[in-house]
Order: C-alpha cells, then sequence, then structure tokens
C-alpha cells in the first residue's frame, strides 16, 4: 500500500477493534458465520469513461463477490450505493448489467442507497456483499506456514491486456477485454478450497503486490517462480513469456484469481498452480530458469 493508504488504514485500525474485523488486514469481516465485505469502484481509476455501464455493474458486483470466494463463502445478498449524474441511458444500462451479473451468479438485491451528483462528476459506486461462511470456517490471508507452497487458480495478466485494449493501446483476443471488463468471481473454487487452505485471498491489485501481503500477513518471506505464473494462450499471443512479459503480467492487477497457501503435496478440489513456496523471514523475491530476478519498481496498484 502507499504511504497514504497504510497511514489510513492504520488508524482506522484503532476503531476496528472488534474480532470480526480481523485488524482490517484481511479480505472481509466475518461475524459469526457471516461473512461481509465492501468495495467501491470510481470512473477514471477502476474503470474507464467509455466502459459500458452494464460492464461497470457486472464488474461492482464480481470485485466484490470475489473477496467472498476468497473465504470460501455463499452469497447471501448485496447492498448497493448509486451515485447519479443525470445521465438516464447510462443508468438504464448499468440496471440491464447489475440484473444480468445478480442472475447468473444468483444473488439477490437486498437494498442500498443513492445520491445525486453534478452533471459531469465522475461516477462512484460502492457494495456491500453478504455471504455465509463454510463450516470449516473462513480462511484469512494471515495463516500460511513455513514450507507451504504458494497456488494461483486460472491465468494472470489477461485484465492488464484488456484494459490496454479498453483504451485502444492494444489489438488481443476478446477474450482479454472481457477479462478486464467482466471478471468473474472464483466462488465454487472458494467453497471447494476453503477447507484444505491455510489462507486464502483473492488476486485484486496484482500477483505480486497481493502475494506480498500474504507474506507479510502470516510473517513470512515468499519466493515466486516466475516461469510457473500462467499465462493464458491469448496473452502469450499478444505479449509473448519473456521475463518483462512475466512481470508485467504479475503486476497488473484486476485478475480476481484466488491466490492460496496449502501444503505443497495437499490433494487440491480445484485446479490451480503452484508458483512458489514460503518460508522463514520477510519480504518477497523473484527467480526463474536463469536464477534470481529483480523485484520491479512497483509489485502492482496502490491507492494514493
Amino acid at each position: 500500500m502507499s504511504a497514504g493508504e497504510t497511514d489510513f488504514i492504520r488508524s482506522l485500525r484503532t476503531l476496528a477493534t472488534h474480532p470480526a474485523a480481523r485488524g482490517l488486514t484481511d479480505d472481509a469481516a466475518v461475524l459469526g458465520d457471516l461473512v461481509l465485505t465492501h468495495d467501491m469502484i470510481a470512473e477514471g481509476v477502476h474503470f474507464l469513461t467509455n466502459d459500458p455501464p452494464e460492464d461497470v455493474a457486472w464488474k461492482l458486483v464480481a470485485v466484490n463477490l470475489s473477496d467472498l470466494a476468497a473465504k470460501g463463502a455463499t452469497p447471501l445478498g448485496v447492498l448497493m450505493g448509486y451515485a447519479l449524474t443525470g445521465d438516464r441511458a447510462w443508468d438504464a444500462g448499468f440496471v440491464a448489467g447489475l440484473e444480468a451479473v445478480l442472475k447468473q451468479f444468483d444473488v439477490p438485491l437486498l437494498g442500498g442507497d443513492t445520491v445525486s451528483l453534478p452533471a459531469g462528476a465522475p461516477r462512484v459506486f460502492g457494495l456491500t456483499a453478504i455471504g455465509r461462511a463454510p463450516a470449516s470456517g473462513a480462511p484469512s490471508r494471515s495463516g500460511a506456514q513455513a514450507g507451504d507452497a504458494l497456488f494461483v487458480t486460472g491465468t494472470i495478466g489477461d485484465a492488464g491486456l484488456g484494459l490496454a485494449m479498453a483504451q485502444g493501446t492494444l489489438d488481443g483476443d476478446a477474450s482479454l477485454l472481457a477479462a478486464y471488463r467482466r471478471p468473474v468471481p472464483r466462488l465454487v473454487e472458494g467453497q471447494a478450497l476453503a477447507g484444505q487452505v491455510h489462507a486464502m485471498m483473492d488476486v485484486s491489485d496484482g500477483l505480486l503486490l497481493d502475494a506480498s501481503r500474504m507474506a507479510e500477513a502470516s510473517g513470512l518471506a515468499v519466493s515466486i517462480d516466475l516461469d510457473a505464473v500462467p499465462l493464458s494462450p491469448a496473452f502469450r499471443q499478444a505479449k509473448g513469456e519473456s521475463r518483462a512479459d512475466q512481470i508485467k503480467a504479475a503486476t497488473a492487477g484486476d485478475d480476481y484469481q484466488l491466490l492460496f497457501a496449502a501444503a505443497p503435496d495437499a490433494p487440491l478440489p480445484a485446479l490451480a498452480t503452484p508458483i512458489g513456496r514460503f518460508a522463514a523471514g520477510s519480504g518477497i523475491s523473484l527467480f526463474d530458469a536463469d536464477g534470481p530476478a529483480p523485484l520491479p519498481e512497483r509489485l502492482g496498484y496502490l491507492h494514493a
């Protein structure tokens, strides 16, 4: 996190003393058997002005459901905060997209709030998602153990290239653009893995940054094999698989895959790729077939 975000959250931790808050170090709060999370998305930060409103609605719901997935939770419903700016056609498109995503994941809209902003103001939306924790308990991001392997579901980096396509700076397969605009929360995988993993979180701000957060929360060091980071055929076709391409994929963010720690030989009930290892110590290190690799200047997306 940036210094500004770190300092602000540190000040909030003095208020968030209830055990359900998990010290504000996790993806969600866990209150009894309920899992609660709240994410916001802002125009110009999390989505582009020319992104279709249907896709903005989808992304708003999906990123929150991804936090539930990281806790192995079953979604129960959502509450939405919506900013009206006077563009009724845009609002109608958003509602259509909201209907589609709620039907896709069988999640009811339970309520929320609306406010009015001046015409032309950047749009900002918030969503609270509520889920039911698995019987095994909701895994935190702080439970990794020395000797654990680091695994990730799916592929990494597609959404980053999709953003470049939406910005008009890259030609690529349509699946890349879909990965950016309509991410798919890994709810089924999260529910299957919850009882088998030692720690789990979703990849939202970049694989390297989120892996370093898990290691820090667990009081461990983590090493990552760049050659093992799973890249899709569409990514390889659009970019390649050089060390620079691997770094680009691992720092881009918006993947919404599941990142988890488990014993290297653990029988996993979901498909995932081992990409690293936890050990005593602190910090993150990278390597590939050529040996140790330098850390990039930026591990992922940092809030101001």
